[in-house]
């Protein structure tokens, strides 16, 4: 992780200074506009997605956030690695290259992996997180040599069928664990696993073995969209405890970003720098503030 956010979280400070925001949360901002907008906060941080950095062009947004002194916390997605047809997955790892390659030219030393769900077809959940694990072997020295992060994201279940079938922070370790840890990191994502009663001993877990790559925030709020894709929560608005949280991975040893990051279309209606500020707010209210 970068070292512009190590560091402790002792007051409301301390902890702004690790706040990185996901480009999603105000999908409604360009490259230059999120920039900008991030400066202007007082940001420091950002989580940047591959398809409007690729229209930018990598070389020119890595500048861009550099020159407005922001660091990359995090670069989504690699991964949808679980296609049994020989030519899918060989496209899947050769993008994935690319994304190792694009992470890298970016400054951030964390890659986000989105599993894959099941072929058309299968109900192999087991063999299709088996080539998951034979796409991170491929992978991970080739990352490792451009100074990248492998880090598996496990998604709600409700994803397992056609998104993700990494469902628990135990399956990601499970994989994870196939190598070492500066190769292969798993992401504690409060929307995808507040629901799990083995969260706190599981984060523990990937704590003690220094496996946590990233730590982000959004709320659980139903009803649920059609699609379920875009009805992420604002911070405070659902059933997740965020300062539960915070100081589950904060106990485990995890110092760097905490990175907020929202798909939730009503977010995207309203003025991105308004929305910038309202996530701050709620970011300090409900990650510092008593419960």
């Amino acid at each position: 992780m970068s070292a512009e956010f190590s560091g402790g979280a002792e007051g409301p400070v301390d902890l702004f200074a690790r706040f990185s925001l996901n480009q999603q949360t105000v999908k409604q901002w360009t490259l230059p506009e999120l920039a900008d907008g991030c400066a202007r906060a007082g940001v420091r941080g950002v989580g940047l997605w591959r398809t409007p950095v690729q229209e930018y062009g990598v070389a020119a947004a890595a500048r861009l956030v550099r020159d407005a002194g922001l660091a990359v916390t995090s670069l989504c997605r690699g991964g949808f690695f679980t296609a049994s047809d020989p030519k899918e997955r060989a496209d899947a790892l050769a993008d994935n290259r690319a994304a190792i390659e694009e992470a890298s030219a970016l400054g951030t030393d964390t890659l986000v992996l989105v599993s894959g769900g099941l072929p058309p077809g299968s109900r192999d959940l087991y063999g299709a997180r088996e080539r998951v694990a034979d796409a991170l072997e491929e992978l991970a020295p080739y990352a490792a040599e451009a100074g990248v992060r492998l880090a598996i994201e496990p998604l709600h279940p409700m994803y397992a069928a056609d998104r993700c079938v990494v469902s628990t922070l135990a399956q990601a370790l499970d994989l994870a664990e196939r190598f070492p840890a500066e190769r292969v990191g798993v992401v504690v994502d409060t929307y995808h696993l507040w629901w799990d009663d083995t969260i706190g001993s599981q984060i523990e877990r990937a704590g003690s073995a220094g496996r946590i790559a990233a730590f982000q925030l959004a709320d659980w709020v139903t009803p649920l969209p059609a699609g379920v894709l875009l009805g992420r929560g604002q911070l405070g608005d659902g059933a997740v405890d965020l300062r539960w949280f915070r100081e589950q991975v904060d106990a485990a040893g995890y110092r760097g970003p905490i990175e907020v990051e929202i798909f939730n279309p009503s977010l995207w209606e309203r003025p991105g720098a308004e929305v910038l500020a309202e996530v701050v707010e709620r970011f300090t209210t409900h990650l510092m503030h008593m419960r």
